[in-house]
């Protein structure tokens, strides 16, 4: 299965995503590339795959994304190939990714699970924002404009989580990520096999 997590910045997806994969033994991110500095404390391949313009450029050009966008600036895209592999491994995937990237996806896979964060208010998510040292008051400015016009896009989600209180919203994505592994149409085919005697 194929979890899409979208959220303007500041409205704890990058949190809550960490729980979900710490909590659920077979759920794991795909780690997407981006063109952007690593920030103190990330490490290359665990929360990004950090490259240079010239190598995105080339990953573009193979075919090797399954979608990528400009946000702030920088670049991020997701591998087809990570995909491939953690579905290799019998693992379900959890996309965090822009609207931009959530849009792409939608229009090229059928069966994803879109799920929308957000903050309790744009003041909340402002206060995050600095709270966290890493943006300037510039870019803080840009960030809530832009999280303005994303959170129109939650509509266009299958789910909504409000994050005001982060254990809360957490039980909540726990939650869809148990009913929708439990799907009729997802488990026939372990109903045939209990019929079968498999």
């Amino acid at each position: 299965m194929l979890f899409i997590v979208s959220a303007p910045s500041g409205a704890g997806k990058t949190t809550l995503c960490s729980m979900a994969v710490d909590f659920f033994p077979d759920l794991r991110h795909s780690v997407s590339y981006t063109t952007r500095p690593s920030r103190p404390g990330e490490t290359n391949g665990v929360e990004y795959w950090f490259v240079d313009d010239e190598t995105f450029d080339a990953m573009i050009e193979r075919g090797e994304f399954l979608e990528h966008a400009e946000v702030f600036g920088k670049r991020y895209g997701t591998a087809k190939k990570d995909l491939d592999r953690l579905r290799s491994a019998g693992m379900d995937a959890l996309l965090e990714i822009d609207v931009q990237g959530g849009e792409t996806v939608k229009s090229l896979l059928k069966g994803g699970v879109y799920v929308f964060i957000l903050p309790p208010s744009l003041k909340a998510c402002e206060d995050r924002l600095k709270g966290r040292g890493k943006d300037t008051t510039k870019d803080i400015r840009k960030r809530l404009s832009i999280a303005v016009e994303e959170m129109k896009k939650a509509s266009e989600y299958d789910y909504i989580i409000i994050n005001d209180d982060l254990n809360a919203a957490f039980e909540k994505l726990k939650s869809i990520v148990v009913s929708e592994r439990a799907r009729r149409a997802r488990m026939m085919d372990k109903v045939k096999g209990i019929l079968e005697g498999r």
